[in-house]
């Protein structure tokens, strides 16, 4: 007999929140415990998860470091299994295997994969609309020492120059937002990039309003943006959808 474990994160009767979570093990699994202890049962609504998310970390790490050494390790060592951390990771590590050179990433969030090309050797500016974000991360990635550029901006009209980078990731962003952007994003990638366009999008069968997801894809919908750039492409599967556009 197995017994389920406690959740991590509880709504008391007062309707404050309470969790049981130690600096060794704040990361961005906290993702997926906020979605399960909270959002699923009704405790919380999914336009309350980023507000929570934040306020979770602050209060068991200040500063933030904590928060990104613990993803990155396990990133590194695949993550604890069920976690959002073991979701990421093969995701992660093929966006690793296909960079080329310099790169670009749109729609970075904390920036965890930034950090891992950082690490790879890659010069990187990571790109993120939420400018606390961008923020954080300009503060953080020195003291983990990976320090890469930053950059407050949208997707749809990114201010770099043409032929900014070698690669341009937009690493599951694109299930964001509406779907008539998504060719005006790639349109931009495209314009970025000087060797590579790289787009990695989750399969859904409706999309998880709890991550902020608007749309759901399959490798139809990938396709189809493969081939309206009018360049070489190719779809790949693996943990998720794949479009790999060579410019």
């Amino acid at each position: 007999m197995t017994t389920a474990t406690a959740p991590r994160l509880t709504m008391g009767a007062d309707g404050r929140l309470r969790h049981r979570i130690g600096p060794g093990e704040i990361s961005n699994d906290l993702a997926g415990w906020i979605a399960d202890d909270l959002v699923a049962p009704g405790h919380i609504e999914a336009t309350a998860f980023e507000r929570t998310f934040v306020s979770v970390v602050a209060s068991v790490d200040p500063g933030w470091t904590a928060f990104y050494r613990n993803t990155l390790d396990e990133l590194g060592r695949g993550g604890a299994p069920g976690g959002t951390n073991a979701g990421m990771a093969p995701v992660h590590d093929r966006a690793v295997e296909l960079a080329v050179g310099s790169v670009v990433e749109l729609g970075c969030c904390f920036g965890f994969l930034s950090l891992q090309l950082v690490a790879a050797g890659h010069e990187v500016t990571a790109v993120d609309l939420s400018a606390g974000t961008v923020r954080l991360l300009s503060r953080v990635a020195p003291a983990l020492g990976l320090p890469l550029h930053t950059l407050t901006g949208d997707a749809t009209a990114v201010p770099m120059a043409d032929g900014a980078a070698d690669t341009v990731f937009a690493v599951h962003l694109l299930e964001h937002l509406p779907p008539a952007l998504a060719p005006v994003v790639v349109g931009e990638m495209l314009r970025l990039a000087r060797e590579r366009v790289v787009v990695a999008v989750p399969y859904e069968d409706e999309p998880n309003a709890a991550w902020g997801h608007v749309r759901t894809f399959d490798a139809a919908a990938l396709d189809a943006l493969g081939a309206a750039t009018g360049r070489p492409y190719r779809i790949e599967d693996h943990h998720g959808g794949w479009l790999v556009v060579d410019v």
